[in-house]
């Protein structure tokens, strides 16, 4: 919560003038009792009727008075709240942004989403209602206090011996309760992500008739959510009554012993109706004592979540000294580079050099480490040991900023945003014109299908490209890349969904380009690669074999299989004509 705290008070104003405004509100309040005890003691017995009107007028100013300034504590507390709540989404949206991808590789999008949104609404809900009431609270009761023992400081002492044994269960309460909003908010996360990746792979579960498996799933989760919120208000049933209880006792001994002392004559009926107003501002504080203390620990409980993500330092970032790259050629090499993911050894010992301009295919099984040699371009994940350098330079020691926007990546998962098909691509190039869309979608091979659409560039597709075809996304995803006209581009596995008509002219475009970037295409297709400069086989980790589509036939290894796997059914018919000849 102190960390919280560092985002109040970057707005003082917004805390100072509002709290001003409550302060005057309570001072003009703790009137009212006072002028009760001059309208009982001076008019209704005193029978002074010449001031009934000067004490109506005031308790018609004091309430106009109150009016007022409640409004601005209510209204600026709200704006202050709100900034602090923008503040923290912001904060929090960004860094999450920084970290890098193995972060996400282990953490499920329902998990982020609960803390952007829950958690930090509960902040808000804290700093708006919590921050406000609590400080308006201990105003109350410390003048409430003081004006009760300037009152009668008998009555007072019997009157305020039930609160501190409120102190104690509020306490005891807080700690409790921060327990349960603990699991109840993990239990959140859960259900959340449930709901998040059913709805996302709807589909799915529809093709294979899951949907009565997965209500069931989720009506588990959903319980399992019931049975903790039920846990948490046994532990509110608990406490609330007794506080209640304790709170209440100050009104008995108020009525039995205030009426023994007006009967006594030692305390007027006057002062009696006053003690009666200000006991309220000393209960009403110790009674929303409990609501606050599990306000309190909900925010405890949803800060150090929010927190938690904070001090997450990013594992990749820039030096002190990063170089800023003002352009690239797109000169590459790998030098005794190996990379360890979990532990385990993903690539080993790869060397390679590739020059400007030119282009590297890389083929190899699943789970050879393909993706895992062009995601350590980018910095998406940092080399264990060993350098990658561009240009001659260290990627480690480039400016991430620089190096990634002067690269152009289509991944092996297609994503496409729920918006226009011309705003899909400007996320390449945000400052594109209409020309440079239209001519990398052209150089996609993505033009023909577009301009057959009924809004064409304007339309909408849906989320994640729902309502196109593996093939239509991929080429939405390349033209994406190609906007960015970047020395450096990479295509993962990006045309495996494409005919190989629409490849083949797909990959003769970018090879006619007038400025060539430095290419690298993961495949598994030999009409992908083939016309490559460089083709490597990775495997294991390794580098098993490189050289051209012709060295590599002639070497008769890896590649030659795949491309005998390939090209078998092709051959046979050959075969078989040249014995029908």
């Amino acid at each position: 919560m102190k960390r919280i705290f560092k985002y109040v008070w970057k707005y003082k104003l917004l805390v100072i003038i509002p709290s001003i405004a409550m302060a005057i509100a309570i001072f003009l309040d703790n009137f009212n009792p006072y002028l009760q005890k001059l309208i009982t003691d001076k008019v209704f017995i005193g029978n002074e009727y010449n001031m009934l009107w000067p004490l109506l007028w005031g308790f018609i100013g004091i309430t106009l008075g109150k009016a007022v300034f409640g409004y601005v504590k209510e209204y600026l507390f709200d704006v202050l709240s709100t900034k602090i709540s923008i503040d923290i989404k912001k904060d929090l949206f960004d860094h999450i942004q920084s970290l890098p991808f193995n972060y996400f590789d282990s953490m499920n999008t329902g998990e982020l989403m609960s803390r952007i949104g829950e958690d930090v609404d509960n902040v808000w809900r804290s700093i708006s209602f919590g921050m406000r009431l609590f400080v308006e609270n201990a105003i109350y009761f410390i003048t409430a206090t003081v004006l009760l023992f300037l009152l009668n400081w008998k009555l007072t002492i019997v009157c305020v011996l039930a609160m501190p044994p409120i102190a104690y269960l509020a306490l005891s309460f807080e700690k409790k309760i921060g327990e349960s909003y603990d699991k109840l908010s993990d239990q959140g996360v859960i259900l959340n992500t449930a709901a998040q990746e059913n709805i996302a792979g709807v589909r799915l579960v529809k093709a294979f008739a899951r949907e009565k498996h997965e209500i069931l799933k989720f009506l588990q989760l959903n319980k399992d959510n019931f049975n903790l919120s039920m846990e948490q208000n046994r532990i509110i049933a608990n406490y609330f009554p007794p506080i209640e209880f304790l709170s209440n006792i100050s009104i008995v001994f108020l009525v039995v012993l205030g009426g023994y002392f007006v009967m006594g004559g030692s305390m007027t009926i006057g002062t009696l109706v006053a003690f009666s107003g200000y006991i309220w501002n000393l209960i009403w504080p110790m009674r929303m004592l409990g609501w606050l203390t599990n306000l309190l620990a909900q925010t405890n409980a949803s800060a150090k979540k929010i927190m938690k993500i904070m001090d997450i330092e990013p594992a990749i970032k820039d030096t002190d000294d990063s170089y800023r790259l003002s352009n690239i050629n797109g000169d590459i090499e790998f030098k005794d580079v190996s990379f360890k993911y979990n532990e385990d050894y993903v690539l080993k010992n790869v060397n390679l050099k590739v020059k400007a301009g030119s282009t590297v295919a890389i083929m190899g099984t699943t789970g050879s480490g393909k993706s895992s040699l062009i995601n350590l371009i980018g910095r998406y994940y940092d080399v264990s040991e060993g350098a990658i350098y561009i240009d001659g330079y260290d990627v480690k020691e480039i400016c991430l900023k620089d190096l990634r926007s002067r690269m152009a990546i289509v991944p092996q998962d297609t994503f496409l945003f729920s918006e226009s098909i011309e705003e899909n691509i400007r996320f390449g190039k945000n400052d594109a014109d209409f020309d440079e869309i239209r001519e990398a979608c052209r150089l996609a091979c993505a033009d023909d299908f577009i301009e057959e659409l009924d809004q064409k560039y304007d339309t909408v597709i849906g989320e994640r490209g729902i309502g196109l075809s593996g093939g239509q996304k991929q080429r939405l995803s390349i033209a994406r890349a190609l906007i960015n006209d970047s020395r450096i581009l990479i295509l993962d596995d990006a045309t495996s969904a494409l005919d190989m008509e629409t490849e083949y002219r797909l990959l003769k475009n970018l090879n006619e380009k007038k400025s060539k970037a430095t290419t690298f295409i993961i495949a598994h297709r030999i009409s992908a690669v083939k016309n490559a400069d460089q083709i490597i086989y990775v495997d294991k980790g390794h580098i098993i074999e490189r050289g051209t589509h012709d060295e590599l036939i002639a070497k008769k290894g890896k590649y030659y299989e795949v491309y005998s796997e390939q090209f078998k059914d092709f051959e046979d018919v050959e075969t078989v004509e040249g014995e029908v000849g």
